[in-house]
C-alpha cells in the first residue's frame, strides 16, 4: 500500500508585545528586563516588522522532549517488492506502521523500502545499541534499515521478535548513539496525566514528531491479528495523543522524560462503517515491554507454553443441537473451549484430556473463548503446574496440568508430522 507525500504543517506560538512605545517612522527601544531578556521592537512606516521580544518557551513537556527526542529512530523494513504485497488493514482494528513504498514488481533481488514505523533506543552496551519496535513493523523482513534522530543511516539486525505481545528487538551499532531512553513503570500511571508520542507518521519524512495527550485508560484488553492471521494480544494503555500510521514502535512517554509504554495500534474508521473515531491509540506498557525485551535479548525469542491442543472452538459459537447432541453438557454450561484435537505426547494428552472435552476454568480463572484462554495461558511459564476444570459430557473434572512444552517445539512437532 503506498502512501502520497504530502506538505508539513507546523504549530507556532503566537507572543503578545507588552510594554511596546511606538514611534511612527522611527525606533524605539525597550531598556527593561522582560522574561529574564532584553526586548527591541522597531516600526518602519508603513512596513511591517517581527517582534525582536524572545521569550522562555520551556515547560515541563519541552523538557521532557529534550530527554527523548535523540533516541528516537524511524524503522525501515525492507523487502524484494513485488505487486502482490499488501499491509492494508480492514476492520475497526488499525495496526499502524506499515506504508508500502511502491508497488512495481522487481525481479533483481534488490531490497527496497517495503514498509516504514518508529523505535527507541533503550540500551547502549559497550559497541552495540538495542532499539525496541513492534513485531508487525518487522514482518516479512529482509533487512532492516534505522533512521537515527540526526538522519544517519545504518543497518540494523533483528535481535528477536514476539508476535503475541507485538514487540521486537533491533541491534545495531552504538557508534552515532548519544542517547538512550530511561523506562518509566507504567503501573504507577494515572488516568488524565500527560502522555507524549513521539514517532515517524506515514514514515520518516515525518520523522521526530511529538504530540501530546493524556492517559485515557489503564488495562485496555486490545486483541488483534496480523496479515498472518496470529493473534497479538496487548494488555493495553489508552491514549488520546495523535498517532498514526508509522508510528507504531515509538515510545509513549510520561512528563519526566520516561517511556512508560510503545504504541501499538488505534481504532479508527473501517471500511463498511460510517462510525468517525479520534484519538483512540493504544501503547503497550513498559512493564511488560522491559519484560519481553529481556527475554528476546537473552534467547532470541519468548517461550511460552503449549498446552496441545489444536483448532479448540468456543462454545458459544456452537449450536443448541451441536451442545446436546455431540458435547452432551450440562445446560447450565454456557461458556468453555471445545477440544477438537489433542495432539499426542502433549501436556494436555499426559494429562488425560480427549476430544469433544470442554475447558471451562484455567488456574481457577472462568474461560469464555479461545483468546481469553490463550491470555491465561501465557501467563505462566515453561515447567508451571496449573489447574484445569472441564466438562466430558455430564461428568465436571479437575486435572493438573504440568506445561513442559513451548509453542515453537509443539509448532515444529506438528508441522513435521504434515
Amino acid at each position: 500500500m503506498s502512501e502520497s507525500k504530502g506538505k508539513i504543517f507546523g504549530l507556532g506560538l503566537a507572543g503578545g508585545l507588552l510594554g511596546a512605545s511606538l514611534i511612527s517612522g522611527g525606533i524605539s527601544v525597550l531598556n527593561g528586563d522582560l522574561f529574564g531578556t532584553r526586548s527591541t521592537i522597531v516600526e518602519d512606516a508603513g512596513k511591517n516588522r517581527v517582534s525582536k521580544e524572545v521569550f522562555k518557551n520551556s515547560t515541563n513537556v519541552t523538557e521532557a522532549v529534550k530527554k527523548v527526542q535523540n533516541t528516537v529512530v524511524s524503522v525501515v523494513n525492507l523487502q524484494p517488492h513485488s505487486p502482490t504485497q499488501s499491509q492494508g488493514n480492514g476492520g475497526m482494528w488499525s495496526i499502524f506502521g506499515d506504508d508500502s513504498s511502491s508497488d512495481e514488481a522487481d525481479d533483481s533481488g534488490e531490497l527496497k523500502p517495503f514498509s516504514e514505523g518508529s523505535g527507541v533506543i533503550y540500551k547502549k552496551a559497550e559497541n552495540k545499541a538495542y532499539i525496541v519496535t513492534n513485531a508487525h513493523v518487522v514482518d516479512g523482513q529482509k533487512g532492516l534499515e534505522i533512521i537515527l534522530a540526526d538522519g544517519t543511516k545504518v543497518t540494523g539486525t533483528l535481535i528477536g521478535s514476539d508476535v503475541y505481545s507485538d514487540v521486537a528487538v533491533i541491534q545495531i551499532s552504538a557508534e552515532k548513539v548519544t542517547q538512550v531512553a530511561t523506562w518509566g513503570d507504567s503501573s504507577k500511571l494515572t488516568v488524565g496525566e500527560p502522555a507524549i508520542a513521539f514517532g515517524s507518521p506515514l514514515g520518516s519524512e515525518y520523522a521526530n514528531s511529538v504530540t501530546e495527550g493524556i492517559i485515557s485508560s489503564l488495562n485496555r484488553q486490545v486483541t488483534n491479528q496480523n496479515e498472518k492471521g496470529e493473534i497479538i494480544h496487548t494488555n493495553a494503555l489508552q491514549t488520546d495523543a495523535a498517532i498514526n500510521q508509522g508510528n507504531s514502535g515509538g515510545p509513549l512517554v510520561n512528563i519526566e522524560g520516561q517511556a512508560i509504554g510503545i504504541t501499538s495500534s488505534k481504532i479508527s474508521a473501517g471500511a463498511g462503517t460510517s462510525a468517525t473515531v479520534e484519538g483512540m491509540g493504544f501503547a503497550i506498557p513498559s512493564n511488560d515491554v522491559v519484560s519481553i525485551i529481556n527475554k528476546l535479548e537473552a534467547k532470541g525469542k519468548v517461550e511460552r507454553p503449549a498446552l496441545g491442543i489444536l483448532n479448540p472452538v468456543s462454545l458459544s459459537n456452537l449450536t443448541k443441537q451441536q451442545i446436546e447432541k455431540i458435547l452432551k453438557i450440562p445446560a447450565d454450561v454456557k461458556n468453555g473451549l471445545v477440544l477438537q484435537q489433542v495432539s499426542a505426547a502433549t501436556p494436555a494428552d499426559v494429562a488425560g484430556l480427549k476430544k469433544y472435552d470442554v475447558i471451562t476454568e484455567f488456574d481457577g480463572k472462568e474461560v469464555k473463548d479461545f483468546i481469553g484462554f490463550q491470555s491465561l495461558l501465557y501467563t505462566h511459564e515453561v515447567g508451571d503446574t496449573v489447574k484445569v476444570t472441564y466438562y466430558r459430557e455430564k461428568e465436571k473434572k479437575t486435572v493438573d496440568v504440568k506445561l513442559t512444552l513451548d509453542k515453537s517445539s509443539l509448532e515444529k512437532k506438528t508441522s513435521r508430522k504434515r
